[in-house]
């Protein structure tokens, strides 16, 4: 079942991943946004001078929006931080849909999944996951041809949109993620970056390394 319908559904999800992860609410916030950008001369990704300073109630390291589901990998920096930020998106994204398409109910089925991550070969594996090989499903030709084609694939996933793979390589900056627990030399070279995911993908086999939660 689809939970965007459109770029615009898309967009307004980067923007809810933007704005929502802050202790900081108010009512109508994309209306007050809207206005800002229109009459103010700031981007869609900006945050008002006006509001108080940030107060994030997670990290978004990675994420990655498909047709039917997405994929984020957070740190929780607050106790219930992410229960917190997780039930913001939700509502937040289930009322937008609702109300552009007359619709009523969840959009998203059940509660959430997660898993703590205990290792940093599992982390580093699944940024990989969220960031690469996600985006590059949607190749042309499928992920068969992704994997026979990598350098191109990786191009792919590089210039998709809806995942965080440019702004971790500053090709661009929506302000949505923090890479600061991703030091290591292989998470802060486009290049190296690039050659692991590649052995990850296609000499490790990343699905069985991360095992259920790869088919999720």
């Amino acid at each position: 079942m689809p939970i965007v319908y459109d770029e615009k559904d898309k967009w307004r999800f980067l923007k809810i991943l933007r704005y929502f992860n802050d202790e900081y609410s108010q009512e109508n916030i994309f209306r007050t946004l809207d206005l800002l950008q229109k009459f103010g001369n700031i981007n869609p990704f900006e945050r008002p001078t006006s509001w108080p300073p940030r107060r994030p109630l997670v990290k978004i390291l990675s994420f990655h929006l498909a047709e039917n589901h997405y994929h984020l990998l957070l740190k929780e920096i607050r106790p219930g931080g992410t229960t917190q930020f997780m039930k913001k998106l939700g509502d937040g994204f289930t009322g937008y849909i609702n109300e552009k398409y007359h619709e009523t109910g969840r959009i998203f089925q059940g509660s959430y999944k997660a898993k703590v991550v205990d290792s940093d070969l599992y982390l580093q594996y699944l940024d990989v996951y969220i960031q690469v090989f996600n985006p590059i499903e949607s190749y042309l030709g499928g992920i068969k041809a992704a994997l026979e084609n990598f350098e191109d694939a990786f191009s792919f996933a590089l210039n998709y949109e809806f995942c965080s793979l440019a702004d971790s390589f500053r090709k661009r900056n929506l302000q949505i993620i923090d890479r600061d627990i991703l030091k290591e030399e292989r998470f802060l070279n486009l290049k190296t970056y690039k050659e692991f995911a590649r052995d990850a993908i296609l000499v490790r086999s990343i699905r069985e390394f991360l095992g259920k939660l790869a088919m999720e």
